[in-house]
């Protein structure tokens, strides 16, 4: 039988893979360079480094959380190429990992509402210019 501090982890870790499929089908939808399943790992590893902190060890989870920090700054580095003809890419979803990494330690650490809070306003903000009215206005403002 799972205990009470299992069951803890294992609802938070499923909230932030759903919450991490919201940004990583946006970022496939839009043709990212970057696979969706780096980001919803990152932010189920997140939640589930951070809940296991917070349950075991309690006082330890502030050094997780600086580790976590430190690894995703290395695989966001590893997300940004640089093109044969000069063009960056990749800065979006290095970013949106980024972002998705505090959405896994902020819903690993108890803060469920706020993690749900801050993926909508990451889709918000990676989604802005794929959205039809967004596009109409810059035709429209294109034409003038």
């Amino acid at each position: 039988m799972l205990s009470e501090s299992e069951i803890i982890i294992i609802l938070r870790t499923n909230l932030a893979v759903l919450l991490g499929l919201a940004i990583a089908w946006e970022r496939k939808v839009s043709g990212a360079p970057v696979r969706g399943k780096s980001i919803v790992l990152a932010t189920m590893t997140c939640a589930a480094l951070t809940a296991t902190c917070i349950q075991v060890f309690g006082d330890e989870a502030a050094r997780v959380v600086a580790g976590i920090v430190t690894g995703i700054g290395f695989l966001g580095a590893g997300m940004i190429l640089r093109s044969a003809t000069g063009e960056v890419r990749g800065q979006t979803s290095a970013a949106g990992l980024w972002t998705m990494s505090l959405v896994g330690i902020t819903v690993g650490s108890g803060h469920e509402i706020l993690g749900v809070i801050l993926t909508i306003m990451a889709y918000v903000i990676i989604a802005w210019e794929d959205w039809p009215l967004v596009n109409r206005l810059k035709g429209r403002l294109a034409r003038k």
